[in-house]
């Protein structure tokens, strides 16, 4: 076994991807990059090596089809990792993530979209969630580059991943089961 060195967002982004405990760097780069044991890689043309590198930047959408993002959404209610969130902010948390890591840009249509009355619920940056808001407690959610205000009770956080769900597409069945266990 070989050892790479990866940044620390890097590392980030690949451990936001794990789907059970114990599940290795090796097996979830596999899996990401759909590379089975034995495969070997494609020869990286050279005139798109710049090209691929800006690529690579973007994190991946995975399960572009409905029925692998409604899996996935499934699979995260009966994980362990979720089970074992006791507070209702961690499980939103953890709600978010999975949502933004499935479909990027269906999540920032439906975050841009997403405020109250008097204060922006999702922003890029820490600072401008305080300046629209008193007592906001602003958290990065794991995995993306969004920053969320959880000093809100958990109806007001069932809205948020309602609105967000209804946006993206999910059907309202599965974002009901998703809001309820919040």
């Amino acid at each position: 076994m070989k050892t790479i060195e990866v940044d620390e967002e890097l590392y980030r982004y690949i451990a936001s991807h794990t789907q059970h405990i114990g599940e290795s760097a090796s097996d979830i780069l596999r899996r990401m990059l759909k590379f089975t044991a034995g495969q070997t890689a494609p020869a990286a043309p050279a005139q798109n090596a710049a090209s691929g590198a800006a690529k690579e930047a973007q994190p991946a959408v995975v399960g572009s089809r409905p029925q692998d993002r409604v899996r996935a959404m499934r699979e995260l209610m009966l994980s362990d990792e979720y089970a074992e969130q006791k507070r209702a902010v961690n499980r939103f948390m953890l709600i978010l993530s999975t949502l933004y890591r499935l479909d990027t840009a269906a999540f920032a249509e439906a975050t841009a979209s997403l405020q109250g009355r008097t204060r922006v619920y999702f922003a890029g940056d820490e600072h401008t969630l305080l300046q629209n808001g008193t007592h906001t407690k602003p958290k990065h959610v794991p995995g993306t580059p969004y920053w969320v205000i959880t000093n809100t009770n958990t109806g007001r956080k069932c809205s948020m991943v309602e609105h967000i769900m209804l946006s993206m597409q999910f059907p309202q069945e599965l974002t009901e089961k998703v809001c309820g266990t919040i």
